[in-house]
């Protein structure tokens, strides 16, 4: 038996989650430059697993009893891809390693933590268990694909993400 998608959505989660920490246990001193590879990593798989939901999962989730969660799950998105433009620019400021700028950095990366947490926390349990039951094998092997190296068209935002 293969891994549910359920499950490998959870374990993307967690995964992201790993990176931001891992750039927030940042030891004093040290040049965030020097760190910003697990952050920057976390950013690129955030936007690609934002990316997958909103093209490949909820179009075909989102009737139904699922309407008003995935409206909530897009909302939450446009507020994580707006973190995101805040921490790379932040992160590409000249003065990114002198406090306050650098405690700034870390306080979004803490803030982005609790968005992910509250977001994950309502859409692990309420959406993912769709994933399997209720996408046709068609959507589901799609899915399986892409998951395995398919990528985010360039340009692309999020559905809120000027929101």
């Amino acid at each position: 038996m293969s891994i549910s998608l359920a499950e490998v959505l959870t374990v993307e989660h967690r995964a992201i989650d790993a990176g931001i920490e891992k750039f927030v246990a940042t030891p004093p001193g040290a040049s965030v430059a020097e760190w910003a590879a697990p952050l920057t990593d976390a950013m690129t798989a955030l936007r690609r697993h934002i990316y997958l939901e909103e093209e490949l999962v909820f179009p075909q989730l989102s009737t139904g009893p699922l309407m008003m969660p995935i409206m909530v799950m897009l909302r939450e998105h446009g507020d994580m891809w707006r973190t995101m433009a805040s921490l790379d620019a932040a992160l590409a400021a000249d003065d990114v390693d002198v406090e306050p700028q650098r405690g700034e950095v870390i306080s979004a990366c803490t803030a982005m933590l609790a968005l992910l947490e509250a977001h994950n926390s309502k859409e692990e349990p309420v959406i993912y268990p769709h994933l399997d039951a209720d996408l046709d094998e068609d959507a589901q092997a799609f899915l399986r694909d892409f998951l395995d190296g398919g990528t985010m068209p360039d340009g692309w935002e999020c559905a809120k993400a000027a929101a």
